[in-house]
Formats: structure tokens, sequence, C-alpha cells
């Protein structure tokens, strides 16, 4: 049989995708002859009575449509791609359809042909070549030497184990031709390196310096600078300084700073920690750009934030350093708001923002239009709506009826459509609300697929607001009433035991008669349908009113009525303040020195990074009066970790283990320990924030002491707290006595999603999602493999193909791969093969050090009514604030290849481990 690789196929974007054949010719994409080939295995398999079948025909359609779309997300603009590329792609297309025998026809077809090239070797480019004929940017012809490309590989190659430079090279070659642009040489040689990063991790550091000498040409170019000069990053710097000002990006009070000192200052061999999904990241989304040129490089971005967040200090040029080299040393990570627009004019450098609507029209679009501005300067929204009146409520007006919250939603989701963050990433808002508001129903619904769609918000999360007391009527199975917000005004402003009086007595207005829109639901029905609606649609957000209130340091000067939009924020909202969280994260990876957490250095991080964040508060553009009012006034920052995960791998611990959780623990207490120290610090050099007075900080009660308020007003059965400290507490305490804090609130872990894969480490506090995925983000879609995995298996000489191949088989598990020990199966569990209530327990060890709260994500692979259940009242039961998605495993199935031999979608069982729960200390329940 005879496979050959005949309509045209243009990419969207202005180039046409190349195809360089094996004698260096680049002809034109074709995916007629994708068709060709593979009808022609079909029919070399099948015979010939399956000519003209429907069935083929359909079916060799798909899988080429398939095949070109994914070469279309891989080069939106035009690229070039090889014979090789486009036979990989086939093949795979077809085991993916389960056509395993034709898969294999085509695989004994390929390798009998690569024979047979081997042999001919007049076919061949002969290696006497010495260069390759390109065209310039004028489209004028020069020649390119070899040796030129072998020496940028050489140098991305180095200090990197495993690589190998001269393999590159030849492969390389392979995706060059006589007529090519010199700019799609870099790209060309990226293309080459990117698949290799499966087979060893490694090969994406070498894949981020080839994309980094392609960006130091793209700045050289434009500031017209020789990027081979040793002052190259000096000039860079002075450059970026100038231009950006005269282009109206950067603020003119940078050009103050000791622009010779800051460059001298730059460490350009950071710039080899980068990982290629990191440094891509940055080059996609964050450097300044103008007219599609990039100005900034790795450097010269952390010196530009840094110098933005320095602007205020006594010592700029000083303070600028100590921030670059935090940042540079991937130490520390600002959030990306702060990256994106630190020392440009228009500063917003908050993350998210968070707000309390009420009960009036105009309150309600005054409140739009704030999420409108919020989201264009790139901030997160969380919106209060419980005190907006339910459906059928009176509208004494007009004397109407209300329509309810649900419409008003629908207006929210479409502005956060409309308006983006900044241009730069989507809008984000989440809608929260209380569970006896009467249309808590409907709320839940919203994210539903069905139903009526004017009804429906498809785009914007939302959250319940739970009491104490519905969970303690769930448990008791008991009855819940539902108000409208205007007939019961007191209950969106109380918690605790105040709350419960309060809303008891309201229930006896019901039922006398005096209050006439409500309803009686059964509490546990209304809990099963909230767990339900979560599985189904991953929304509302499972949130708890009562410890976020009670356990408040700022609960003298209001309430908190909803976290924000990733569930790690718990600051007071009120018609008049709009909260504001100020965020970053430490990398707690960076912190692990000889198999231990090292102190010193987390003590010094954290002291210079709740400077950075304080100084964003004043500094900060606010796009609303009262969110400059409510930040200035409180003063709150948002200090969280990274990389746990990775530095659990570091101490070699499994997440679901005593150990991970007594860490948990540890590394949060010595973060918090620190970073309270640190206020205070500031505030003996600065003043205490506006309004302490009267906080819990300024009555001696620290974050751990709360947690006492809380047993008492929730009740003590009702709890299963750890209150157990290590270190000693009353150094801190005497410390804030005397000084007071410069900040409200200090820490709150954040999901940190894409700073995360700036510095190469694990996100927050997630266990490994797989350890070997596909990862598709705005920047396209890398290769992510677990590095510490690899490194184990190298020790037992077990990586190999078959092994990658494995990987790729069990999505990224190690767990039915044979031939791996048991102690490398339990240390790199996946986020599915844990038990979820280890999770539960690590956030909440974490929750009794923080001041805010943790974006948590719970996994389960096989979820059940019962195991949700048993999950979120554990979740309530140890302290938790919140939570955050809910993920299962049917959703997130990575693609596989298959073996005739093999069975797909293998499920793999929950561990068997033993936490307790509110009702049993064996949770028979959750097995």
């Amino acid at each position: 049989m005879q496979f050959s690789l005949n309509e045209t196929y243009h990419s969207p974007g202005t180039t046409l995708l190349q195809v360089i054949k094996r004698n260096g010719q680049a002809v034109t994409f074709e995916k007629s002859k994708i068709e060709s080939a593979m009808t022609r295995a079909m029919l070399a398999v099948e015979g010939q009575q399956a000519s003209g079948s429907d069935r083929v025909r359909l079916l060799v359609q798909e899988i080429t449509q398939e095949i070109v779309q994914r070469f279309v997300r891989q080069f939106p603009e035009g690229g070039v791609i090889t014979i090789e590329d486009i036979q990989d792609q086939v093949e795979l297309g077809l085991m993916r359809k389960g056509l395993q025998k034709v898969a294999r026809a085509y695989v004994l077809y390929r390798e009998e042909h690569a024979r047979q090239r081997e042999t001919q070797t007049e076919e061949t480019i002969t290696e006497q070549e010495a260069f390759i004929r390109v065209l310039d940017d004028r489209g004028e012809p020069l020649n390119l030497l070899y040796s030129t490309i072998m020496e940028q590989i050489n140098t991305a190659c180095t200090g990197f184990h495993d690589v190998d430079p001269d393999y590159l090279f030849q492969q390389a070659k392979s995706h060059l031709f006589s007529g090519m642009k010199l700019s799609d040489v870099d790209t060309a040689l990226l293309m080459t390196v990117r698949p290799l990063i499966e087979q060893e991790p490694n090969y994406s550091f070498v894949c981020a310096q080839l994309l980094n000498y392609k960006l130091k040409k793209e700045v050289a170019h434009f500031f017209k600078l020789n990027a081979d000069n040793d002052n190259f990053y000096l000039d860079a710097l002075t450059y970026l300084v100038e231009h950006a000002t005269q282009f109206e990006l950067l603020d003119e009070k940078l050009k103050q700073f000791d622009l010779v000192e800051l460059a001298q200052a730059l460490k350009p061999e950071r710039d080899r920690q980068f990982t290629y999904l990191g440094l891509q990241t940055l080059y996609d989304r964050y450097f300044l750009h103008w007219q599609d040129q990039r100005l900034e490089l790795p450097q010269t971005f952390f010196m530009r934030v840094a110098m933005g967040l320095a602007l205020n200090e006594d010592n700029p040029t000083e303070r600028a350093i100590e921030f670059y080299n935090l940042l540079s040393s991937f130490d520390y990570m600002c959030s990306t708001p702060t990256l994106f627009n630190s020392g440009t004019r228009r500063a917003q450098l908050s993350s998210c923002y968070l707000t309390t609507i009420d009960d009036d029209l105009s309150a309600i679009y005054e409140s739009i239009a704030d999420n409108a501005q919020l989201s264009k300067w790139a901030g997160g929204l969380g919106n209060d709506w419980s005190n907006v009146r339910a459906l059928g409520s009176h509208i004494r007006g007009t004397n109407g009826k209300s329509q309810g919250v649900i419409p008003f939603l629908k207006v929210v989701n479409d502005t956060a459509v409309a308006v983006n963050q900044g241009g730069k990433r989507k809008g984000a808002v989440c809608a929260y609300l209380e569970t006896w508001h009467l249309d808590i129903e409907d709320f839940l619904e919203l994210r539903k697929n069905t139903g009526d769609e004017r009804r429906r918000t498809h785009d914007m999360n939302t959250a319940n607001w739970i009491p104490d007391l519905f969970m303690k009527r769930v448990l008791g199975d008991d009855k819940w009433t539902l108000f409208s917000p205007d007939d019961v005004p007191e209950l969106h402003d109380l918690y605790g035991t105040a709350f419960e009086k309060k809303y008891c007595e309201y229930e006896a207005l019901a039922q006398q008669g005096e209050i006439t829109l409500f309803k009686t639901v059964s509490a546990k029905k209304l809990w099963q349908k909230m767990l339900s609606m979560l599985f189904e649609t991953g929304h509302p957000w499972i949130t708890f009113k009562d410890p976020c209130n009670i356990r408040s340091p700022q609960q003298h000067v209001g309430q908190v009525h909803s976290s924000n939009l990733c569930t790690e924020i718990t600051l007071n909202t009120s018609k008049d303040e709009i909260a504001v969280c100020n965020l970053g994260s430490i990398n707690l990876a960076r912190h692990i020195n000889q198999g231990r957490l090292d102190s010193d250095r987390l003590r010094q991080t954290i002291r210079t990074a709740v400077r950075m964040l304080d100084n964003v508060i004043d500094i900060n553009f606010y796009p609303v009066e009262k969110a400059a009012n409510a930040n200035l006034k409180h003063r709150p920052i948002g200090l969280g970790i990274m990389g746990f995960q990775d530095a659990l791998y570091q101490l070699g611990m499994s997440y679901a283990s005593v150990e991970a959780v007594r860490f948990a623990d540890l590394s949060m207490e010595q973060v918090a320990y620190f970073a309270i120290e640190a206020s205070a610090l500031l505030a003996k050099e600065r003043g205490e924030y506006p309004s302490y007075q009267g906080s819990l900080w300024n009555k001696g009660q620290l974050p751990i002491d709360s947690l006492e308020q809380l047993e008492l007003q929730r009740g003590a059965d009702y709890c299963s707290f750890d209150t157990v400290a290590l270190l000693d507490w009353q150094p801190i305490r005497e410390l804030i006595e005397r000084y007071g804090m410069r900040n409200s609130n200090v820490l709150a872990i954040a999901p940190t999603a894409t700073i995360s894969n700036i510095v190469g480490v694990s996100q927050s506090i997630e266990p490994t999602y797989q350890n070997l995925f596909v990862k598709s983000n705005l920047s396209g879609e890398f290769t992510v493999i677990n590095h510490y995995l690899v490194q184990q298996l190298k020790k037992h000489a077990l990586w190999d193909s078959v092994m990658i191949n494995d990987l790729k088989y069990f999505d990224g598990s190690v767990q039915k791969i044979e031939r791996i020990p048991e102690s490398v199966k339990s240390l790199f569990s996946t986020a599915f093969e844990l038990d979820p209530r280890w999770l539960v327990e690590a956030a909440a060890r974490r929750q009794k050090w923080i001041d805010q709260a943790q974006s948590l994500n719970l996994y389960l692979a096989e979820p059940s009514g019962k195991m949700l259940d048993n999950l979120y009242k554990m979740a309530w039961s140890r302290g938790l604030k919140t939570t955050y998605y809910l993920r299962s495993l049917g959703a997130t199935q990575q693609e596989k290849t298959f073996d005739d031999n093999q069975q797909a979608n293998a499920s793999i069982p929950l561990a068997d481990v033993r936490v307790c729960s509110i009702e049993d200390p064996d949770c028979e329940a959750c097995q």
C-alpha cells in the first residue's frame, strides 16, 4: 500500500501553513492529502469492499478536521510543520478513534519507508552544507551559517542536564528551508524543542532560552541596540524607561531613579530559571509592548515592577533593587494586576474588589457601572446580592412586584463579558447570595444548561453564603425558611448567635402571618440541591458566613458579606465601601533547604513582601472612590503561598499523609508569624492603619485566638478544630501591643494560576493535577511534566519511552504502572487519586493561622451524594471559611492512545485513609 500526504488550507492569519518536505522544499499544507492517506490506509486493512463507504468517508473527514484544528491552534498566524509532524497527528488521530489496526499498519508503513530513506543517502541534504539561504526583514536574501544556529542551540543547552544539542541541531535542520524568513528560524527552533519536553523536562528550560534569544533580538531591533553587547541589559533598561514614558506607557516618575545603578543590579543569569511556559506567558501577556513590539526583557520587566512599587520610598533606588531581587529570584511573586500595571500611568495593582449591592434601582445600576470600571482595570469582582429584594416582593414606589435578583445577575454576567480585564484577560465576577434569600433556589440554577436562558448566567461565577444556623438545621433534618430581605432587614448584617436569635424571631412572625412573603423548605433537601448543582455545574461554591465574620479582625467597623472571585478574601463591604484585596504569594518551594523549611530566609522574604504589598495601597490607581476610601482606611493585604506540592516533593512527603498535614500547619504558622511581625514593624515605621482601634488586633486577639469565639458561638458539638501552636507567639503579641498593625488583614491564599506558571511551581496549595498533561491557556498549549517524578524514575532506571507512553495512556497517573515502586506511587498520587479529606485537613490546619481565607479546590474521581455531603460538612466542622471549585474526573479527561490489550478510562478508587468526620471518627460514609 502507498500513503502520501488536494484543496489548499489557509490558516486564519496572513501567513500560509507551510509543510517542509524531506528534500527541504516548502509547500502549502493541503488537507486533502491527509484524507487520501487515511483512506488508503483503511482500505488496505478493511479491503476494497469498504471503498465508497459513507462510514469510512465521514470518519476520515472527522479525523482530518481534528488534525487541521490542532495545527490552527498551534499556529494561529501560520507557520512551518514537517511531514513527520503531520504523520504523527494522523497516527494519533487513528488511535483516538479506536482504529488500532489501521494505525498499526500506518506505523509499519512509516518504519519501512524510514529504513528505505536511510539507504538512499543521495536524497538527503548533505552534511557539508555550511549555510542556508534566508530572507531578512526587507526580503533580501542572506546566508545564515549553520554554525551560528549550532552556537545558539549550544548556548541554550548550557547548564541543563540530559539535553542533546547535537540532536537538536539535526532535528532543527528538518524544519529549515531555503527562502524562509530569518524571523521564522527562531520559531522553527522552538518547534523543534517543544515536542521533546515530555521526554526530558529540562528541554522546557532550553525552549525558554531559545524564546529569550528571540525576545532579545526583538527588543534590540526596536531600540536599535546590539543584543550581543555586554551592556545590552544596561542599555535595555534605560531605553525602556525613555521610550515607554514617551509612549505614555510608564509613569514619568520612573525617570527619577538612578537607572545606571538599577541596570548594574540586574542579573541576566536569572533568565535561565524560566521554563518555556513561564517565559511564554510573560512574553504573551505581561511585557510592555508598542505596536506589537515587546519593549521588555525578563529582568527589565522585574525591575520595572520593582520601581513602580518603590516610588514612594525614602530611598527608591535602593528599595527597587531589594524588590527586584525578591521577584527575579522567584522567592516571591506579585499578583497579575501588579505585574501588569506597576510603574504605568494607571497603576491599578489590586487583584479583586468586593461590593455590596443596596436594595435600590439606582444603587444596583451604579454597582454594575462600578463592576465595569473595576473590570476594565484588571480587577476581579465579588458582588454581595443578599440585600436585594426577592421575586414577588412589593415595590412601594410603583406599587408593583419585584422581579427579584436573577434578572440583574443576567446584566452583571453580560457586563463581565463586554468589559474584559484591560484587554489582557477575560472579565470575571462572582455573585454571592445568603441561604435564607427567597431567590436562592433560582440562584442555584443560574449555571444550568437547560431552562429559560433569560434566567441563566453561563459566564459568571456564583457562591452560596451559608450561615451556621442553616448547617445546624441540615444536620438536624429541620425546616428552613426563605425570606425576602426587605421583610427581614437585620439578617444581612447579623451573624453568630445574634443572627440565630433574630432569624428565629422572623420565623415566628411568618408563622403568625405578620410576614406573608416566605417559603418553608426542608434544610436537608435544599442542601442536597446545593451539592447537586455544585456537582452538575460547578456552582454555586460553598462558603460560610459565620466563621468569616466571627474571626474577622475588623468586626468592630462592619461585616463581611461575601468573599471575592476566588473565595480567599473576607473583607467588610457596605454601600459606602468597596473592599480591595492586594495580593502576592511566597514561593514555598524556594524556601526548602536541606530537607527543612528555611525560617531565616522565609522571614526575610516576608518582610520585603509585606512592605511591597503595603506600598501597593498608596500607589494604587482606584477606578472608583469607594474602593480608595476602604483601602486607605483599613489597608488590608493578602500574603499567600504557592508551590506547596513542590515543597512536599522536596521533603519526600505524600500529600495524603499525616506528615503533609503537619507541614501545612507548621509552614502556615511560620508564614503567619513573620507576616504579622512584618506588619507590626511597618506600623512602628509608618503608623497603624486608621481603623485599628477596636479591632481584634487592638484587643490582643490573634487569628488563632478567634477560634475560641467561633466555637463559643457555634457550639462545641459542631466544631472539630485543631488549636495547637508550635511557636512562641508572646513576642508578637507584645510587638502589636507596642506598635499596633499596619494592615487590618495580612494573610490570604490565592489560586496563583498564572504567577505559579511564571515561576515554574505548582499552583497555590494545589496537589499535582496530573504528572503529564497538556495545559491550554491564553498563550497556547504546553506540555507539562512532573520533573520531580522524572528525577525519581531516573534514579530507579525507569525513565524511558515506554514509561512516557504509559504515563500518556494512564492520564499522567503512576498508580497502574506495575514496574514503579509503591513508595514512588504514594509520593506522586495526583489530585483525583487523593482522598479529598486530606485536602480539607491540610486546609483546616492553615485556616487557624489565616485572618482571611484560602482558595481551596476539592477533587473527586467518582463523586457520590453521600461523599459530597460528608466532605462539605467536614469542611464546615473543621472551621474552614470558604471552598472553591469542586472538580470531578469525568470533565477533565486527557486524550490518550490505546493499545489493543489495554482498557480505556480505568477508574482509580479513593485511598482508604481514616480521617474523622462530624458523625463518626471512622467516617464510613466516605468509604
